[in-house]
């Protein structure tokens, strides 16, 4: 005997529940399959722990910086490892419980555990069980890639998953991974107190940010007394008395690395492997990621595919972008689109990154004629207030339809990020920030500033 069902939901991530709670809202009769942990990566191994981890090792920079504000601490402040983890341990559990209970007392919603997988194009088993409908959405999320390195097997290895789970001070970390998660998990560790190196494979951290915005995240990380090694062409692992090795060959010369424990940070993959997508029919990418069209519907009609597992955003906002998408388009008779959506997304180092629209390099390789502005963090007000002066307010104009293409704040206060998002959306020129009156002193009131004083670029 088949189940059957209005929708199912596979996957309980950040798209998943809120879409099952419009569609039973709308009367369906909705099975939401979940294998492993409700949130998904945000709530479990993601944004939730990682912040909180995050906060605490800026409590722990503020603690050692005391004395710059004329606060006297006696004696260096200490770190406690367990008391670190059982606070991010505390949000995990608080988030994922509100999250199963919520889709648990959600009227007309079937919540069932286990491992889901296609027998067809509107037909799933979940451990034996057959479930059928005429609408499926796909939530599954992805997990830590682990490439094939020579001497992987032969040592012990951390990702972002085994990370957040840690209550112990490694001696020495080496991040093996020169981007957003393995540079956010360095500083911390560091500021923890652990020795930290970070090796990345191509010639500079975070490769996708416009070079300026690299060689300054690299500055603010080595004035911390974190070791960078890039152009890691080749990398390899072995065992050694202080724990492993990791043995560095490339461009950027070569070096043996040994170390208490290794951080592999080296990119993601969607959960797609063990879902029987082909017995439905549904494509997917030369990497595993379900194609969809820009109404987020995969190659077999009303089978949808949200989140990380769809390869069109890495990002629980992205994700819950999908989920408002398809909710509109199917349920309020929207048309809205992804290829409408404008990228956005933060580095939480600290300073933190945000970042929104194209690159410097990306505009430049249009061909438009931009205007580009650029101001330090050290010539703003409220950074300097705080001490904390790094970095840098950068933002790209197309001249002609005076439309911003995009912008980076590197610096304290990177939510302000926002106001230029938001003009974005709006489709607003830059000329709209003119009238605009902000609040002194914060980090935004500088944008009309930083508008004003762009330049042709050249």
């Amino acid at each position: 005997m088949t189940r059957p069902f209005d929708a199912i939901v596979i996957g309980a991530g950040q798209a998943g529940p809120p879409l099952a709670g419009r569609l039973t809202a709308s009367g369906k009769r909705v099975a939401v399959i979940e294998r492993h942990y409700f949130g998904g990566t945000c709530v479990n191994t993601g944004c939730r722990p990682t912040k909180t981890l995050v906060a605490s090792a800026y409590a722990a920079r503020m603690a050692q910086r005391a004395a710059d504000f004329g606060v006297v601490l006696k004696g260096a402040p200490g770190i406690d490892m367990k008391t670190v983890a059982a606070r991010a341990g505390k949000i995990i559990h608080d988030s994922r419980a509100g999250i199963e209970s919520w889709l648990e007392g959600m009227e007309g919603c079937t919540v069932l555990r286990g491992h889901a997988r296609f027998t067809g194009p509107h037909e799933v088993t979940v451990d034996g069980e057959a479930l059928s409908a005429p609408l499926i959405f796909v939530n599954v999320g992805g997990r830590a890639a682990v490439p094939d390195m020579p001497g992987l097997d032969e040592v012990s290895y951390l990702t972002n998953s085994t990370m957040v789970e840690l209550d112990r001070l490694p001696a020495h970390l080496v991040v093996v991974g020169g981007s957003y998660i393995g540079l956010e998990f360095a500083q911390m560790y560091r500021r923890f107190g652990a020795r930290v190196s970070v090796v990345e494979k191509g010639p500079r951290l975070v490769g996708r940010e416009d070079e300026d915005v690299s060689a300054a995240i690299r500055e603010i990380l080595e004035a911390e007394g974190i070791e960078v090694h890039t152009g890691a062409e080749c990398i390899s692992f072995s065992g050694h008395e202080d724990g492993l090795a990791v043995h560095v060959d490339g461009s950027g010369g070569g070096a043996r690395i040994p170390g208490s424990d290794v951080l592999l940070a080296i990119g993601r993959r969607p959960n797609t492997d063990d879902l029987g997508l082909a017995a439905a029919g549904i494509e997917t990418d030369e990497r595993g990621y379900i194609t969809v069209d820009d109404h987020l519907q995969t190659s077999v009609p009303s089978v949808y595919a949200m989140g990380d597992c769809n390869g069109r955003g890495a990002f629980t906002h992205t994700a819950y972008n999908d989920y408002e998408i398809v909710a509109a388009n199917l349920l309020d008779g929207k048309d809205w689109k992804l290829s409408e959506r404008i990228p956005g997304y933060a580095l939480y180092t600290d300073p933190p990154l945000g970042r929104v629209g194209m690159s410097e390099a990306q505009a430049r390789a249009t061909g438009r004629p931009l205007l580009i502005g650029k101001r330090p963090m050290s010539r703003v007000g409220r950074a300097q207030e705080k001490a904390e002066t790094q970095g840098f307010m950068k933002v790209v104009v197309d001249a002609q339809t005076q439309r911003i293409l995009g912008a980076a704040i590197l610096g304290t206060g990177g939510e302000a990020i926002h106001g230029l998002l938001d003009a974005m959306n709006a489709d607003l020129p830059w000329t709209f920030f003119q009238r605009a009156v902000p609040i002194h002193p914060t980090v935004s009131e500088l944008i009309p500033t930083l508008l004003e004083g762009m330049e042709p670029a050249e």
